[in-house]
């Protein structure tokens, strides 16, 4: 069964020895993924919503590298900053996304690394063919 990694070169991902995504056979793993944008930055600090819909963004393009799409995704894990203040805005966020999908989902409550970083969230898909069969 083959395997590809991809790699973004973070700091995190150099010190922890992580890689961004990683598909096994027709299975895709993507890691928690944050708004943090391409200068290093918070993007959307403070905001549930508008960060959750940037980090479906870089998933959906990390999964399309992958050979994958949204379509694929059967498992969402979501971290929260603060769940009262934010589960409403992430349930809207990936209703939107994953409005004919339909993965299972878990949320739950977590300090978060980085100041205004509301959300952290990542899938796990599999790839199967209009019929279901798994796609290698």
């Amino acid at each position: 069964m083959g395997r590809t990694e991809i790699s973004t070169g973070t700091a995190f991902e150099t010190l922890g020895n992580y890689c961004r995504a990683k598909r096994v056979g027709p299975f895709v793993f993507v890691a928690g993924t944050t708004a943090i944008d391409e200068r290093g930055d918070v993007y959307a600090a403070g905001n549930t919503y508008d960060q959750s819909i940037y980090v479906f963004e870089r998933i959906r393009s990390v999964l399309q590298e992958m050979g994958a799409g949204i379509e694929h995704v059967v498992r969402t894990r979501a971290y929260l900053a603060d769940i009262a203040l934010g589960a409403e805005e992430y349930l809207r966020a990936h209703g939107e996304v994953f409005r004919d999908v339909r993965p299972v989902a878990t949320g739950v409550e977590a300090k978060l690394i980085t100041p205004g970083m509301m959300v952290e969230i990542e899938v796990d898909a599999l790839i199967c063919d209009s019929r279901g069969n798994p796609v290698y």
